[in-house]
Parts: structure tokens; sequence; C-alpha cells
């Protein structure tokens, strides 16, 4: 029979254990659905035969609720959970967030600030000596020294802050396994040194074979320069197949990475989704009125990891990696089975998809045996000519959904990339797009329209998105529907001043469009963008970058964005004086704003313009959180 995970001492007993291989803790209540991190590691030793249990947002202020389960026999495993800690506290402007989705209620203040240090801190506090090993979105990020935005300044590798013994970085499923095949076959912790995918701490790397040795972590936090060049080293060894181990000297102690390891196979990752989710949050939060976060993922699909597409202010190739590894068609159809004949499914199945919708196979045949290129990336600035453009294999997956019953409609949501699709002479995947899997409108991301902040970006140049929307409504004209584009925005994304802020404001000026939300560019760890936001410089070719820091400057480059809204006028108006584009000011249509009450004006008013529909773009309102 299909049960949750242990919970508590009496969980344990029903099951007729004693005590627990290894226990998880965990950030976030939970949930116990693919989605969740610590369900599939859960699930996974649970399958290997490993007793498992789970601790879900312990207090940190008491020692005892580290303790609940016992002491494991095998050692803790710790991650803050889906979400960054910090990232799921403070918005970009470093502010408090009122809520948490990931918590039972959506309740705030459930978790501490840098969870998974503080985690690991208490159970050493608890259990000097047990093995304990760190993993998930937060830990991976901060593997090596790294920029900490909301301190605005350099943080060792989480492994010495959290007095941890292992990180694991990457999805962790190889390395979990190895970690406990080797831990219950009695090698100390401190021995496991040869695990790929793993970060472990030594005073000694002699037996390192072919390393890579980093700046260290005290030049790096004296130069600039040096973390540029150290972090760019760490872009580029990302690949199971070509990194070399990294390792960075921290006095006379050294933190040792390991190179990646090797992708799920296709079968693997079937295994992995097939485990016996209960696929809903576990019965103790029904009385806070549960966990918001499964609402969105609980009639989704999850078909494919990693991603190709590298914009450089995301940080999944740093984590996942650019090898896409994708389910086989009957694994997700016997997923989707299941999920149709649930009480509360309504026919809608949310997404099918993943970091990228539309990337279902390996960018090229070449990374089968040689990895991905170091040197180039496969999309930007242009598409590579290696490159496998097809969409025929996804294509299929979503007719197969569409005919199971009780489904009314497979909505895509995890985003296309709107310049791999462009690319497709097969047009019939554009058309099944439109006709089947858009409720509406369809969301992709240009993030911007300035060639120099897009070319910080990693994205491609205007001109690319601009054939896209103009192909977009060709396909929804021959199919006689109306639907809408609704582009995600970033403002000051390193490379982005005034002037290129305006020249968005513009751009949607002519479209007739103005988003309900604008994206500031966050700083988070392991993205290229940060090194750029921290270090002023590109660290692809080390020349100087523009990044606007001051909270004003941000404030102007996102009010030109909204330059409609009334709140906004005294922030645009003093960002076009600076510009020294009064030009802008005025009352002829090309204007953002009208001059101030008072002032001179030159040309005659003219009547308030309607506002225009405009259907080559934009005619709906977009919203995008912002995280």
């Amino acid at each position: 029979m299909k049960q949750f995970l242990p919970m508590s001492r009496k969980d344990i007993q029903e099951r007729g254990w004693d005590t627990l291989d290894f226990v998880l803790i965990t950030g976030d209540a939970y949930i116990d659905h693919p989605s969740f991190g610590i369900a599939i590691v859960g699930r996974v030793l649970e399958h290997e035969g490993y007793k498992v249990g789970i601790i879900a947002q312990p207090n940190w202020k008491d020692i005892s609720a580290f303790k609940k389960l016992g002491r494991p026999r095998l050692g803790f495993m710790i991650t803050g959970g889906n979400i960054d800690s910090m990232v799921n506290h403070y918005s970009v402007a470093k502010k408090r967030r009122s809520k948490d989705a990931y918590s039972p209620g959506g309740k705030m203040g459930l978790r501490p600030d840098r969870a998974v240090a503080v985690y690991a801190q208490k159970v050493r506090e608890a259990y000097e000596d047990i093995p304990i090993i760190l993993g998930g979105i937060e830990a991976s990020l901060r593997r090596m020294s790294h920029y900490d935005y909301w301190e605005d300044q350099i943080r060792p590798s989480i492994l010495l802050e959290a007095k941890a013994d292992l990180v694991v970085y990457g999805m962790g499923e190889h390395q979990i396994v190895e970690i406990a095949e080797a831990l219950e076959h009695g090698i100390p912790i401190e021995e496991l040194t040869y695990l790929k995918g793993t970060i472990y701490k030594t005073k000694d790397f002699e037996r390192v074979y072919e390393p890579i040795v980093l700046p260290s972590y005290e030049a790096i936090r004296q130069s600039k320069e040096e973390y540029a060049k150290s972090f760019m080293i760490q872009y580029e060894n990302t690949d199971a197949i070509t990194a070399k181990p990294l390792i960075e000297a921290y006095g006379d102690i050294y933190v040792v990475q390991n190179p990646p390891a090797q992708p799920l196979t296709q079968s693997q990752l079937d295994a992995v989704y097939a485990l016996s989710y209960m696929r809903t949050f576990h019965p103790i939060y029904e009385a806070s009125g549960g966990v918001p976060a499964i609402e969105e993922i609980r009639f989704s699909v999850i078909s494919n990891r990693g991603c190709f597409g590298s914009c450089n202010f995301c940080a999944l190739g740093f984590h996942q990696g650019r090898v896409v590894q994708a389910r086989s068609h009957p694994s997700i159809v016997a997923e989707a089975e299941k999920m149709v004949w649930e009480p509360d499914f309504k026919g809608y199945i949310h997404d099918v998809g993943g970091p990228t919708a539309n990337f279902r196979h390996r960018a090229c045949d070449k990374q089968v045996e040689h990895g991905v290129c170091k040197e180039r990336q496969c999309l930007f600035p242009t598409p590579c000519k290696q490159l496998h453009i097809d969409h025929e294999d996804y294509m299929n997956l979503l007719r197969k959904l569409r005919e199971l019953p009780n489904v009314k409609k497979i909505f895509v949501r995890s985003g296309i990339r709107y310049d791999y699709l462009i690319q497709d002479k097969n047009e019939k995947f554009f058309e099944e797009l439109c006709k089947h899997h858009i409720s509406g409108q369809l969301k992709v991301a240009p993030e911007h329209i300035s060639s120099r902040v897009l070319q910080k970006m990693g994205k491609p140049n205007r001109d690319v998105y601009d054939r896209f929307v103009k192909k977009y409504y060709a396909v929804n004209e021959k199919l006689g529907m109306k639907q809408f584009l609704v582009p995600y925005l970033m403002s000051s994304h390193p490379g982005s001043d005034l002037k290129a802020a305006i020249e968005l404001a513009e751009y949607l000026r002519d479209m007739g469009y103005m988003p309900e939300q604008v994206q500031d560019f966050y700083p988070t760890p392991g993205t290229l963008s940060t090194c750029m936001y921290y270090t002023e410089l590109d660290p692809r070719t080390m020349e100087k970058v523009y990044v606007p820091k001051s909270a004003h400057e941000k404030a102007m480059q996102r009010a030109l964005i909204q330059y409609r809204l009334p709140q906004n006028y005294a922030l645009v108006y003093e960002a076009l004086t600076l510009a020294r584009r009064q030009d802008l000011i005025g009352f002829e249509k090309k204007c953002l704003i009208r001059p101030k009450k008072g002032a001179e004006v030159k040309k005659t008013q003219e009547k308030p313009r309607k506002k225009k529909t405009i259907r080559n773009v934009h005619e709906k309102k977009g919203t995008r959180k912002n995280s």
C-alpha cells in the first residue's frame, strides 16, 4: 500500500522499524510529488531498500526539532527546498515577502534565511559526528565561493559554512545512491572523495587527477577580476564529459569539486518518475488549508530536464546542465492516465514541459561522445549549424495526451523558446501549439530589445523576436483564431543604461503595449549575469560592463517600461531629462509622457489619442511574478 514517508516516531513504529537509515530535512512543507526534490530523494532511497524519514520545516531555534526522528543509522541529507531560501524570503528590492507558497497555508517565516547552512549547523550540534550531506538548488549554486547579493559580499563554499561533509550538486539521483551504498559498506564519509557530482573538503589534494586550481577564496575576495576568472572556469566545467575537477583553497583547507554526474538515461528518468509518490501534500497540512505550491503542478507533467538555451541570467545550466534528458512517451502517458481519474481533475493538464517545454532531445549528436561545447552556445548569438531543430517528438507526445479520456485541454506553460521554434521549417507544431495548447495568449521571453543588453543576456537580437511575432499572428489568422502574445521583460540587467531602457519604452509605445508587471534583474548565485553584476566585467571577455545598481536608477528603468502609469510620471520625466530625451515629452504621437503642467509647449496640443488595439503584438496585458 502506498503511504507517505515517515514524519514522526509513531510513523516509524507503525512500519515496524526501530531506526531510520537516513533522515531528510527540507525547508519546504512535505509534498510527495516528483516536482519536489525531497520527494524524489526519499523515494529513490526507499526504492533502493533504505529506511527514510522526513523532517519538514523544523524549528531551527529548537535543537529537539532535529532529534524528533532519532539518530539515523547512516546520516542526514539536507535541502533548503525547491526555491533558494533567500529568494523565497526577499524580493529583488530586498523587501521581505508576505507569503511562502511552499509552506502550509502560504505562511511566511517557517524556515530561516540560508536554510541549508542553518539546518546543517543544528544537526551538527545535535549529533556531532553524524554524516551530513547537502543538496538541492540552494546548496548546488553555493557549492564554491560565490557572490551574495543580499549581503553584497563574497561568501565561502556552503560546505564549509554549513560544517557539512559533502555537497551533492545538480540532479542527485546517481550521487545519493552511491553515497548510501558507500556508507552502508562502512566507508567513512571523509573518504568519499571519488563520487562525481559531489564536493568535498580536504587538506591534501595530491590524488586529484588533472585538477584545475581556481584562485583562492582570499584572492577572489580581494579582486573582482580574479572572481570573474574563477567563475568562468566553473561555468565552462559543468559538463559530465568535458569537465575537470576544480580546487579552491581556503588557507590550508581545499574544497574540491568533482566533475558532474552523468545525466540520467531515458529509462533511468522514467524509473524515477514511476516511483510510488502520493502526488499531494502530507495530511498534517489539511488544517492549514494545504500547501499552495501543489496547485499549479498537481495536474502538470514534467517531460524533460536540462536546457541548452543558456540564458546568462538563468542558473539552470549551472545546476541541471545543458544536456536535455527526456522521459519516454509511455512514461508520461502513464502518469497522465492516473491523473485524469483523480476526483479533483477538471479536464485540464496545466503543463507538459520542463525548463524549456519544446526541448525534447540533445542539441546535437556530438554531445553524446564529446559533451557540450565550451566555446559556444547552441542558440546564441545565432543557432549552431549542428543544432537539431525538430518538434516532431513533442508534437506526437501532445497528440497522445490529447486523446486520453477526461482531457479537455493541455496547456504548454513552462516556456517555449521562440528563437528555437522560429527556426523549424516544419510549421505543423507551430499550428498545433496555437490550435490546441494556448488559452488566448502565449507567454514568451524576449526580455529586452536593445542589442547591447540582449548580448549580455545571451538572448537573440530583436529581429528574431519580431519574426516570431509576425509568424505567430499569421498562424493564428490562418487558423481563424484571435490569440495574443505576452512578452516577459526584464529591467536593470547588466548592460542596460537609461538609453537602453528608453529604447525598450519606445518599442512598447510602437506596439501599443504596457506590461502589468516588470521583472527586475535578480542577482542570484550561479549565473553569468550575477558575475557581471558584481564585478562589472563580462567574464567571457573581461570587458567592462555598465551595471545599474542604485535603487533609484533601477526604479527609473522599471518606470520607463510602464511609462503610462500615473504614479511613474515623475520617474519617467526624470529619466528622459537625464538622458536628454526631452523630445519624448510632449503631445506628439511619439512622445511617452506629456509636459508638466505650466511648462512651455512649443507645439500645438493634440487631441488625446484613443488607445490603439494593435494586433501584431500584445493586445492583452501580461503579468509576471516578480521573483
